[in-house]
């Protein structure tokens, strides 16, 4: 394509009628709207808002879309009969720029449906065409099934649907059966070939079967389409169809080899794709491209030390541009020092060197354990790092716990007190009892549990728990605190912690005692 051929490529959306077809997807009169409004909102040049012979709903809900539409020209879908056009027109014209979209099946599979022969169909095509032009100047021919339908007949039909009238023929992959080369080459053959095909508007309408749903509607493009019809996160029929939101910024992506403009608001995309999700029911995949959760999140080290140092470098597009705040470095296994520091530093934690070897070693510790680590588990961490110091007196070494519906419950414990491990097995009502008392018999004490306290840092069941403990011994009263996603082993170190704090506590209230000669009791 040459710079004079850089006019503007119609965005055609099908979400509320060929998206909603999707088992499950039905949407209410009012989400209906709603969508339809943010699709109007955001630029879209053309909405098929229903199939108004379907239902009196489906009728309802195209009419007061037709009424309320500001911008967009506003199509209602009709089979190859008069009732259908007449329906689909009662609902469509009350917009300011109304469309009737008339389809009928032109391959030999879709044929044998009516059972009608070529000029039997030919004649069907005239007729229906011609009546919807008499009742509106903007009228949608569709050769549905179009890439299966033999060359000679689909141009004949084609030819037939312009000289009714049609302004916009439409060459569907009904069952998304074609490949790029096959789907740029049909569009041009049609152009070069079928009389007056200047005089119209060439469109496509690709389904998904076989992933190549975006890349045929692209390659259709450079073949002459200056439509595309596409849906909301690609929401359509069995795999569904070319997602607007990936053939918009293709287009905008790629502008260098294909140097067509749409007037969509890129900005609003990410707003309108969850509203869709969660209207339809159908969330969208997290590797989704443009709007899924992981579509702009780099998890690698090396991914995420090139982030920091230039954006471009693993991402073609900004993520401001389709209506996110910014990329995402999610923290996990993958990850690195540069991500972690530029975490913490972003949570408010300037540490040096030795801190942060030491908060990585205990984070890539986690991530193991985990899926992501959030910013509320890197917080957890840190406070934890924060009071579970090397010079603590107390010190978990390694914790086992059995427990179940047969008790006792019983903890193996193995604890470091003043640098010399001491094990003991204790038994108790339920593991935290247990590793409790296995504390209290390697090192006895007469402090008092006041407080015992379990919260989830995260959601999902690997999630970190916090455990906060509070003890008090002749009116002293500490705390102590820990993270795991082992609520067991935090509620051990929140409880080892807490005893830390004691002897520190008591050693200020005692100056002159040597708490080194504390008696322990090791039962290993």
């Amino acid at each position: 394509m040459t710079q004079t051929d850089q006019d503007r490529v119609m965005i055609f959306d099908t979400t509320l009628r060929d998206g909603e077809q999707s088992p499950g997807a039905t949407m209410t009169h009012g989400e209906k709207l709603e969508i339809a409004g943010l699709l109007d909102d955001m630029g879209v040049d053309i909405i098929e808002a229903g199939f108004p012979i379907a239902s009196e709903g489906d009728f309802a809900a195209v009419t007061e879309i037709a009424k309320s539409a500001k911008n967009a020209t506003i199509c209602g879908l009709s089979r190859a009969n008069f009732k259908d056009i007449d329906r689909c027109w009662q609902a469509v014209k009350h917009a300011k720029s109304p469309r009737i979209h008339t389809f009928i099946g032109t391959s030999p599979l879709h044929r044998a449906i009516p059972n009608l022969t070529q000029d039997e169909m030919a004649e069907r095509i005239h007729d229906c065409v011609t009546h919807a032009r008499n009742l509106c100047d903007n009228v949608q021919w569709s050769s549905m099934d179009a890439t299966r339908t033999e060359w000679d007949f689909l141009k004949r039909t084609v030819d037939i649907a312009i000289k009714a009238g049609a302004t916009t023929i439409n060459i569907p992959d009904t069952v998304g059966y074609t490949e790029p080369a096959e789907s740029a080459d049909l569009i041009k053959r049609l152009i070069a070939e079928v009389e007056n095909a200047d005089t119209v508007i060439f469109s496509t309408h690709c389904h998904n079967d076989l992933g190549m749903a975006t890349a045929n509607s692209l390659a259709a493009v450079n073949g002459g389409a200056r439509q595309i019809e596409c849906t909301i996160n690609g929401l359509g029929e069995r795999a569904g169809n070319t997602a607007l939101e990936e053939v918009v910024m293709a287009l905008r992506v790629r502008h260098d080899i294909m140097p067509f403009d749409t007037r969509i608001d890129t900005t609003k995309i990410m707003n309108i794709s969850r509203r869709v999700a969660t209207v339809s029911g159908f969330p969208v995949q997290f590797n989704k491209a443009i709007v899924g959760k992981n579509a702009f999140a780099h998890e690698s080290g090396i991914h995420q030390d090139g982030m920091l140092k230039n954006r471009e470098t693993f991402e073609v597009m900004r993520p401001e541009d389709v209506g996110l705040s910014g990329t995402s470095l999610p923290l996990g296994k993958h990850s690195g020092r540069a991500a972690l520091r530029d975490k913490l530093e972003k949570l408010g934690f300037e540490m040096g060197d030795n801190e942060l070897k030491d908060i990585f070693v205990r984070f890539k510790a986690l991530a193991d354990r985990k899926k992501e680590v959030f910013d509320e588990d890197l917080i957890a961490l840190i406070r934890d790092e924060e009071t579970n110091t090397a010079h603590d007196r107390l010190q978990l070494k390694s914790l086992r716990v059995i427990c179940g519906t047969d008790g006792p419950q019983e903890a193996q414990l193995t604890m470091t007190i003043d640098g010399t491990e001491h094990q003991v097995t204790a038994t108790g009502d339920g593991p935290v009892d247990a590793t409790f008392n296995a504390v209290k018999e390697l090192f006895p004490h007469t402090a008092r549990l006041q407080l015992y306290q379990v919260h989830a840092v995260t959601e999902g069941t690997d999630a970190q728990a916090t455990v906060s403990v509070r003890m008090e011994e002749a009116g002293k009263i500490v705390t102590g605190q820990s993270a795991d996603t082992d609520t067991v082993v935090a509620s051990a170190r929140a409880y080892i912690n807490a005893l830390n704090r004691l002897l520190v506590r008591r050693e200020k209230g005692k100056p002159d005692e040597d708490i080194k000669t504390v008696t322990y009791k090791d039962a290993g």
